[in-house]
């Protein structure tokens, strides 16, 4: 498997409970990006194997957003990624910046920072768990 391929103007909320966030970008944010929260209060694309901060997902944009734009995140509940899933897949972030893919596909030293699991082929199920660790 590879990084999801994401069409980001189908992804949304995937309930009316998904609970959101309105943020500011620090960077161009796309729909369907993992973001982190950076000293300057700003949100930016994660990244798996850059550093622990860069991997400590706050949310998944539902909105995009030009550098100090502001944007939603989804926190926690059901999000369409715009992208086909494989049910019962844990997804996690991607060693490419803003991207998402199944765990398996994280190398050595990239960190493990699970965004969810699919609960069906169009639903991640957000639930966030930031391990700090690299994969051995």
């Amino acid at each position: 498997m590879a990084n999801l391929s994401q069409t980001a103007a189908n992804v949304k909320a995937g309930s009316a409970a998904t609970r959101t966030q309105l943020v500011q970008a620090g960077e161009s944010i796309t729909q369907g990006m993992p973001c982190y929260l950076w000293s300057d209060n700003k949100y930016y694309q994660c990244d798996a194997n850059d550093t622990a901060v860069k991997a400590q997902a706050k949310g998944i944009a539902l909105t995009g957003a030009a550098t100090d734009g502001y944007f939603l995140i989804a926190i926690d509940g059901l999000i369409d990624l715009g992208a086909t899933l494989a049910v019962g897949m844990v997804y996690v972030l991607s060693a490419t910046k803003g991207a998402i893919c199944p765990y398996a596909d994280l190398t050595t030293n990239d960190y493990v920072t699970i965004l969810g699991v699919a609960t069906t082929t169009a639903l991640l199920d957000i639930d966030i768990n930031i391990s700090g660790v690299q994969k051995p």
